[in-house]
């Protein structure tokens, strides 16, 4: 027989359990109100503004034009839309999109991104991924696929020689240091010798700024085509890539001569050889430069990091393909005058990422040193020569 005092705590306690029913419905719905109005108000709104009115702002938002973040949006949007729940709609591809580019774009924090679009950083750092996932997805085999037949790494070499004046030269080679927030119990894996955590990012760029091969790991296997005579002559050169000081010495891997006692043809061979490499110092410089995501210290585990590095490379490459002036303006890379005097794009007055040092080079094989020195005698030969070379020794 229930007495009046139990009959009191029993009704207390149906009360106490329909108050806490009431406020977990009202957290599932949204925990603040304002982030339920992130289709009312924030950056999702200017960028539609300036869409219709303002086609430069738009592009200092994003890095690109509209029409190339309207490519984007046909490309990744069935990848990364969801559906509306009961609770609440889903937030749509374009703000997924616009969020995620404007991460790349500044490497603002997800707390601060939160605020600019009015959606949760936990969920905002969601949609970042899953988007730059779907990015990497959508444009890897159409912007970032790394030659595989003879007829590809050719045409490699025929811009090098077309625009370098150096033959050959299937790609120019460097490495960058890519700044992580240490994960836990990592170790020493990520720290380098500058005394801070990072990821390596090892390129290869062609004769138009663009990345066709790219590792942040293992490294994979590239199938060159087989060696070839030297234009204009009958001389054997395998094809190669080339590298500054910090590489070796190899059959398929071109460097200086050293700075030291150089004769007037080394000299010359110093300056052919570095002129075409300069392709993969701006290629790096746009991409830190335009992805500003590169010149922070990410916050995130290397995995995600990763995720992040791939994505990048695939918008260059789309955007550098498609000659986009949003993304790399008139002056913004490296040029040069009617004489051939170097007129240094403007990348180089915003900073650079941080170069990675090989270590000491193990001595070179004498077929790479003779290599080496055919290439020097022929580019001071009538066939390999240029008119202003002398000039710049």
């Amino acid at each position: 027989m229930l007495t009046k005092e139990k009959c009191a705590a029993l009704a207390m306690c149906a009360i106490l359990c329909a108050e806490r029913s009431k406020k977990k419905k009202r957290l599932r719905v949204w925990t603040r109100k304002w982030l339920g109005k992130h289709g009312q108000y924030g950056l999702s709104i200017l960028q539609r503004e300036l869409e219709v009115d303002h086609a430069r702002g738009f592009r200092d938002l994003l890095r690109m034009s509209v029409e190339d973040f309207n490519y984007l949006m046909e490309r990744v949007s069935p990848a990364i839309i969801k559906k509306d729940t009961h609770l609440r709609k889903a937030i749509s591809p374009r703000e997924r999109l616009s969020v995620t580019l404007r991460f790349l774009a500044t490497g603002e924090t997800f707390n601060s991104l939160s605020f600019q679009y009015r959606i949760g950083s936990t969920t905002l750092s969601r949609i970042v991924m899953e988007t730059c996932t779907a990015l990497t997805c959508a444009l890897h085999e159409d912007y970032l696929k790394t030659p595989s037949t003879e007829s590809e790494w050719k045409a490699i070499a025929r811009d090098f020689a077309n625009k370098w004046q150096f033959p050959h030269c299937l790609g120019a080679i460097d490495g960058k240091h890519i700044f992580i927030q240490p994960p836990p119990k990592s170790g020493s894996m990520y720290f380098n010798y500058k005394s801070r955590f990072s990821i390596i990012l090892m390129a290869v760029v062609d004769a138009n700024y663009k990345f066709v091969y790219a590792s942040t790991g293992t490294q994979g296997t590239l199938n060159f085509p087989p060696a070839d005579t030297l234009p204009g002559t009958d001389a054997m050169m395998p094809h190669m890539l080339i590298g500054d000081d910090a590489y070796p010495l190899r059959p398929d891997l071109m460097k200086p001569y050293t700075f030291r006692n150089l004769n007037t043809n080394q000299r010359i061979y110093n300056y052919r050889l570095s002129r075409a490499r300069r392709v993969v110092e701006n290629a790096f410089g746009i991409l830190a430069n335009r992805f500003r995501v590169f010149r922070t210290t990410i916050c995130l585990d290397p995995d995600k990091v990763v995720t992040i590095i791939f994505a990048c490379l695939c918008l260059h490459n789309y955007l550098r393909d498609h000659r986009s002036d949003a993304y790399v303006p008139p002056g913004y890379v490296d040029t040069e005058d009617a004489n051939h005097q170097l007129v240094e794009g403007a990348w180089r007055r915003e900073g650079e990422l941080q170069s990675v040092s090989m270590g000491l080079a193990q001595n070179p094989l004498v077929e790479a040193k003779k290599q080496r020195d055919v290439l020097c005698e022929y580019f001071v030969s009538p066939a390999g020569s240029v008119s202003w070379q002398e000039d710049m020794v």
